[in-house]
């Protein structure tokens, strides 16, 4: 049985169960003449959201586009895979993403560096993208669903070079992807509505994370579609936490690599600076009363991880920008 929340008569969630997890990724199916799926996440994702097809009784040759927000694995990794599932679908990426969905040798040598063994349970298959079935999108570019329905692609550069977010005209809201961080939607049972950052390696750019808020702000969207996980229907706060947490990250980041001695050791280095992240998050979660059995600290342990390996790398690219030529 797949994991599905029908959102309207339009919009549904199927739960990828990405890593094996609850709540981790939403991929997102919108119904209107024609069919968009949004995320595919990782491969071993695809029988959930086959299963999750099956049960919207939705043939999988009605699917017209299998939409990523960037080339990630965890958004994109299996959409080779799920590509073979529908013949009639085209696979729709950022300019900067199709030629590494074409051949995806540097995605996978990216992913192995950072995920080592774990890599094959994680990611496996990745599948290459046949050219004659991308369909790129530039800045403001559209796509018809339908009379009523359209969908307008927008850069939105900081998490990765190769995102954009996709507005859907009908419901006025927005598929971000990571381009403005991750909703704890887990934490809503507890009445705390929580919003951080994802600064994941290795473009991660936070004034062009920053642009990227203030171009979506400009939209005046009343919702926004997280890829992670679930959606936000207060994007001024969402907004706001961005905008709150991001120089904390920052600063977290600073005070980790102060601390560690050997400033060679790459993974020493991110530890130094997870933990540094991980003070900050769980004082302001355990300032709102979130007990500390709460899974949500699982689900942080791993992000904040991520999350630190890309602060890493860009104070290491910052430093060396600074530094004079010889």
């Amino acid at each position: 049985m797949a994991f599905i929340e029908k959102l309207d008569e339009r919009l549904t969630i199927i739960d990828s169960l990405d890593l094996g997890m609850r709540g981790r990724t939403s991929t997102y199916v919108l119904q209107d003449e024609k069919i968009a799926l949004f995320e595919p996440s990782a491969s071993p994702s695809i029988p959930h959201i086959l299963e999750g097809l099956k049960e919207l009784s939705i043939p999988l040759e009605k699917i017209d586009f299998i939409i990523v927000t960037h080339i990630h694995l965890d958004h994109a990794g299996g959409a080779g895979l799920l590509l073979e599932k529908c013949p009639n679908a085209y696979l729709v990426v950022h300019p900067k993403g199709a030629k590494h969905l074409i051949d995806p040798s540097r995605l996978i040598a990216g992913a192995q560096a950072v995920y080592g063994s774990e890599f094959n349970r994680l990611f496996d298959p990745i599948i290459p993208i046949p050219e004659n079935r991308l369909l790129i999108m530039e800045n403001a570019d559209t796509l018809k669903l339908s009379d009523t329905c359209t969908l307008t692609f927008y850069d939105s550069p900081g998490h990765a070079n190769h995102h954009f977010s996709i507005h859907d005209s009908v419901s006025n809201g927005i598929f971000t992807g990571d381009a403005i961080g991750i909703f704890y939607q887990e934490l809503l049972e507890d009445g705390l509505e929580f919003y951080l950052p994802s600064t994941s390696p290795n473009q991660f750019n936070p004034e062009a994370m920053l642009k990227s808020a203030q171009m979506i702000e400009k939209l005046a969207v009343e919702k926004i579609y997280y890829s992670h996980f679930g959606v936000s229907s207060n994007p001024n706060q969402a907004l706001s936490a961005l905008r709150k947490w991001l120089p904390v990250f920052l600063d977290a980041a600073e005070r980790g690599l102060l601390l560690e001695n050997d400033k060679e050791n790459v993974t020493a280095l991110a530890h130094s600076v997870q933990n540094e992240l991980q003070k900050s998050v769980f004082k302001a979660l355990d300032q709102q009363n979130i007990s500390k059995t709460h899974s949500v600290y699982d689900i942080l342990k791993l992000d904040l991880s991520v999350c630190a390996m890309g602060l890493v790398d860009y104070l290491e690219k910052r430093k060396r920008l600074k530094q004079p030529k010889a």
